[in-house]
């Protein structure tokens, strides 16, 4: 990716930058040469972004362009709302409070480079403020009042920034611009860049950091960037042409927010929010797949109002979810109609609607892989030891997961496939997990997951690096397609 610093005149700016020329800023904006450019991410270190002002106008084209402004015009908006402010200084609230000590006077002022400080005390309150507000340079003004609050966050014009800092300031803006900070080292031109959300604390992440790597290699391969943000990373999206979600999703929560963001900006998203929201719901993937006349166990939605009428219906045993349900969590079998009273009036606590659906029994589950309405990889998950899921916790706690045997899609009985295909269909065209068991010649679909596991050594089993250059290349096809204009 070219990288462009824009400045309103570069002959007066007192830092250099290793390997990169400042550019003119009505150069910028007026040259044909410059708004024909593609792959382009432009850092704008005008001395104000102010409405109507050289810097504002920056990086307003550069967004018209397809380039990718930092700041964007979200963040120079953010910097201006005493609201948003406020928001991230309560999100900020528990390391302000360590960093700052009595000794401090009351009212404080930091300078921020591209997410870092001289001094390293404030390491970490100025790489969460560079997620919040990505902007080169940063001043961050704080107060204690009954305890201590971020007041106020500014554009740090070039020639305020102190002296004794600029060698500071020269370093990190030159190793940031030669993309140190990536996840990968970068193709000296990428063609697109792309970004993989991934939380590193989450215990039971979609992909695991191997498969990340694989991700990522297989992009190099297709000339596009990769960078793992996280969710502090929301205000970056736009530098962005795609977002990879490998974080467990769900509608009230982060992954949700940052898909609808990233789809309000442009950028191809892989899991769509509409999929996330869909898919996360029991209730409506229950009322959507019997619609359509595809086969699932039997199904009851259940409320406080008609528990006990519905317990002549119900055979046992039986299994009960919230509609939320992940990972097994908020999923129970109850084997008589006194623990099924008990069991749904525990899950009704937190929950207006309960799924009861039939239990059938099975060696192991399907896991049929959809990517683009194809099928992309089959797996059988099997039940673990003695017990009814595909995971149960031993003695200790600890989590026993049963095997996993991944086969050849033309391997698969091709009912399992079909119907896989069938209820994937009914979501959308992104990256689905259907999961089914066959009884008999009779196959039913037990869910759709938005967010399906993709992990080193286990899904990737059959087509190895195949399945990531698979996943890459629709990410590829859909920002060209963008691109240009027909999708």
């Amino acid at each position: 990716m070219t990288v462009l610093v824009v400045i309103e005149n570069p002959e007066e700016c007192p830092l250099q930058f290793a390997g990169v020329e400042p550019v003119a800023a009505r150069t910028y904006l007026s040259d044909p040469s410059f708004s024909g450019l593609k792959g382009v991410k432009v850092f704008n270190i005008c001395r104000s972004y102010r409405y109507q002002s050289i810097g504002y106008y920056v990086s307003l084209l550069a967004e018209a362009r397809n380039h990718k402004p930092v700041p964007n015009i979200t963040t120079i908006q953010d910097m201006k709302s005493v609201g948003i402010i406020r928001l991230v200084s309560e999100e900020v609230s528990e390391i302000l409070q360590k960093i700052f000590t009595p000794d401090d006077p009351q009212k404080m002022s930091i300078t921020i480079y591209f997410g870092k400080n001289p001094d390293k005390r404030f390491d970490q309150i100025a790489s969460r403020l560079f997620k919040y507000f990505p902007a080169p340079f940063l001043r961050a003004d704080f107060a204690f009042y009954t305890d201590w609050q971020l007041v106020n966050v500014s554009p740090l014009v070039v020639k305020e920034i102190p002296v004794e800092e600029r060698g500071f300031a020269e370093a990190v803006a030159s190793e940031y611009f030669a993309g140190k900070r990536l996840y990968i080292p970068k193709r000296s031109v990428s063609r697109y860049d792309l970004a993989i959300l991934y939380d590193p604390n989450e215990q039971r992440a979609p992909s695991d950091p191997r498969a990340l790597k694989r991700f990522a290699k297989a992009a190099d391969e297709l000339e596009m960037g990769v960078e793992l943000i996280t969710k502090e990373d929301s205000n970056r999206l736009s530098e962005f042409d795609g977002l990879f979600i490998r974080e467990t999703t769900n509608v009230d929560h982060h992954t949700y927010r940052m898909a609808r963001k990233a789809v309000a900006e442009g950028l191809v998203v892989i899991d769509d929010p509409e999929s996330i929201l869909r898919c996360s719901n029991k209730v409506y993937l229950a009322e959507l797949l019997g619609r359509s006349r595809i086969g699932i166990p039997q199904t009851h939605i259940i409320h406080s109002k008609n528990l006990e009428t519905l317990m002549s219906e119900i055979s046992f045993p039986c299994i009960l979810k919230q509609p939320d349900s992940s990972f097994s969590q908020g999923v129970v079998r109850a084997n008589d109609a006194a623990s099924l009273l008990e069991l749904a009036r525990g899950l009704l606590k937190k929950s207006e609607l309960v799924i009861a659906q039939e239990f059938l029994f099975s060696e192991f589950d399907w896991r049929i892989g959809i990517l683009d309405r194809k099928p992309l990889f089959a797996c059988k998950y099997y039940m673990s030891g003695n017990h009814w899921q595909i995971v149960r916790k031993d003695k200790g706690g600890r989590e026993v997961y049963g095997k996993v045997e991944t086969v050849p899609v033309g391997k698969a009985p091709s009912a399992v496939v079909k119907t896989a295909l069938k209820a994937a269909n009914l979501i959308g065209d992104g990256l689905y997990g259907v999961d089914l068991k066959q009884v008999g010649r009779s196959v039913y679909v037990i869910e759709v997951n938005d967010n399906p596991n993709i992990e080193a050594g286990y899904e990737d089993d059959v087509l190895q690096d195949e399945l990531y250059v698979r996943i890459m290349e629709v990410f590829l096809k859909r920002i060209e397609s963008r691109t240009s204009g027909s999708r």
